[in-house]
């Protein structure tokens, strides 16, 4: 799998690049604090997470070769909420938010989630990449019918039989799903 763009981070970690560290904080703290605020932390407690991760960050990437395939901010907060989930354990605090539980019962490695997550936005990239290549009667048919609309309005208002918008979707799928599995390669 590619190194992502925002290995740079890594970089200017290992490098102790000020300014580059200066945009980790200032890009990707607030996130970070907001959540923990909202999950039964502080302010301080949020710093500390933060500054932490980085420090775990900067550890797997200079001992054990860390290179980012996902994006840097999606990362950090994966690293710093398992962090603060292990901090409301040792206090004893009331759980945090159900996702995050859901997330951390797992007991997996943070890094190898953060693979995925960076594994699922190349996906989604790369389908609505392919979904351009589609003709705009195909691009028109599957956008309708992700919105949740019943079949037999949406063909209604495109003014065809709903028998036609079945065969339709199916073969605009088909063509879709072709287009994305000869880019994708695992």
């Amino acid at each position: 799998m590619a190194i992502h763009p925002d290995q740079r981070y890594l970089e200017g970690l290992l490098n102790n690049d000020n300014q580059l560290i200066e945009e980790v904080y200032r890009l990707f703290s607030p996130g970070v604090r907001i959540w923990i605020v909202q999950n039964s932390g502080s302010e301080d407690d949020a710093a500390d997470i933060f500054q932490e991760s980085l420090v775990d960050i900067y550890n797997q990437a200079k001992y054990k070769g860390l290179e980012l395939t996902c994006p840097f901010q999606p990362f950090l907060l994966l690293v710093c909420k398992r962090k603060w989930l292990n901090e409301v354990k040792k206090r004893g605090l009331r759980p945090v938010t159900k996702s995050f539980d859901a997330l951390s019962d797992h007991g997996e490695d943070v890094f190898a989630a953060a693979e995925r997550v960076g594994m699922e936005e190349e996906k989604a990239r790369l389908f609505l990449q392919q979904f351009q290549r589609l003709g705009e009667k195909c691009r028109e048919i599957l956008r309708l019918s992700l919105s949740g609309d019943r079949q037999e309005k949406i063909a209604e208002a495109l003014g065809v039989t709903y028998g036609y918008l079945r065969k339709k979707k199916s073969e605009c799928m088909a063509t879709l799903m072709s287009y994305v599995s000869e880019k994708w390669v695992v």
